[in-house]
């Protein structure tokens, strides 16, 4: 029997900040704006504005209070911040955020690296900054990076996933994202985590956060489809990578994600043009082609049509 895929996906565009975090080029304030404006302008219902965390460990997002200020935000849509600590909540707070997202690891030697800190210590960290998020009801995402594999461990136990969201929840997060941080997760695996994960937490509460360093990501897209999860991270033209993943490429393409899904049946509420729109606004200011494969072909095919209208639209 084939397996019922939903209606309806939620697609949470990381591109303004898991994407751009890795990017050598710093951007102006007012290009990444009109970035994130641009991409709930394409029907995002979740876009991950920017993080406030420490401007010497990533430099592009230290100007994220600015980028805050001088959103306009669209009714419906949601804009989460990154957020590592107290500190960081006062200053998103002071900035109207309304989202926030904590993030700790499955892996310890991955998670020392990253925060400096032990899992348990980084959840311990967190414990005031989810409760007090939650006191003025600003809602708590939880990202749980090496789920599928560590880049310094190697494997990492399905248990051990298990036990940090389940950790997460118990703080009072609302939503925990699962991360294939270096992208080696292939469906088989992902249908082993997810039996296990979803056997204790409602596939309602789990996102999908697949990286695409191997070219698996939509495959694992798929599988989890087909186990009921409807959350999937995505990244404009496939921006990205991992500061601390050395070799780790962007996230899942937003443009391939959608392609894929419409193809399946399956809604997004983004519009493809549009989105292609956005991500060629940072692909100009970068000055190189941005992976996402479906990107490439919107542009070709707009090449195509310029050519035999001989028209600049």
């Amino acid at each position: 029997m084939t397996p019922v895929l939903p209606t309806r996906v939620t697609l949470v565009e990381v591109g303004p900040r898991d994407g751009l975090q890795n990017i050598a080029a710093v951007l102006d304030v007012e290009l990444k704006v009109r970035f994130v404006e641009a991409l709930a302008d394409a029907g995002f219902a979740v876009v991950e504005a920017g993080a406030f965390v420490r401007a010497d460990a990533v430099p592009q997002m230290a100007d994220s209070d600015q980028v805050y200020r001088r959103l306009q935000r669209r009714p419906g849509v949601r804009y989460p911040a990154l957020v590592p600590n107290e500190r960081g909540l006062d200053t998103a707070l002071a900035c109207g955020v309304d989202e926030i997202a904590v993030f700790t690891a499955a892996s310890e030697t991955f998670n020392q690296r990253n925060i400096h800190a032990s899992i348990a210590e980084s959840l311990q960290r967190f414990a005031p900054v989810v409760r007090r998020a939650r006191d003025v009801n600003v809602r708590v995402r939880g990202y749980v990076s090496t789920c599928f594999g560590c880049p310094y461990e190697g494997a990492v136990a399905p248990a051990r996933v298990l036990d940090v969201t389940r950790a997460l929840f118990a703080l009072g997060v609302q939503e925990v994202s699962l991360g294939d941080t270096i992208g080696v997760a292939v469906p088989t695996q992902v249908e082993q985590v997810l039996d296990l994960i979803l056997a204790a937490v409602p596939a309602a509460a789990i996102a999908l956060h697949f990286h695409d360093t191997r070219g698996t990501a939509a495959a694992n897209v798929v599988q989890a489809l087909h186990q009921g999860v409807h959350i999937f991270d995505a990244s404009a033209g496939g921006l990205g990578g991992c500061p601390y993943a050395p070799g780790a490429t962007g996230n899942v393409a937003s443009e391939d994600l959608v392609y894929l899904l419409h193809g399946m049946g399956v809604d997004t509420g983004v519009d493809l043009e549009r989105l292609a729109d956005a991500s060629l606004l940072v692909e100009a200011r970068l000055g190189t082609p941005l992976p996402s494969r479906v990107l490439r072909a919107v542009v070709a095919a707009r090449s195509r049509r310029r050519a035999i209208t001989g028209s600049a639209g």
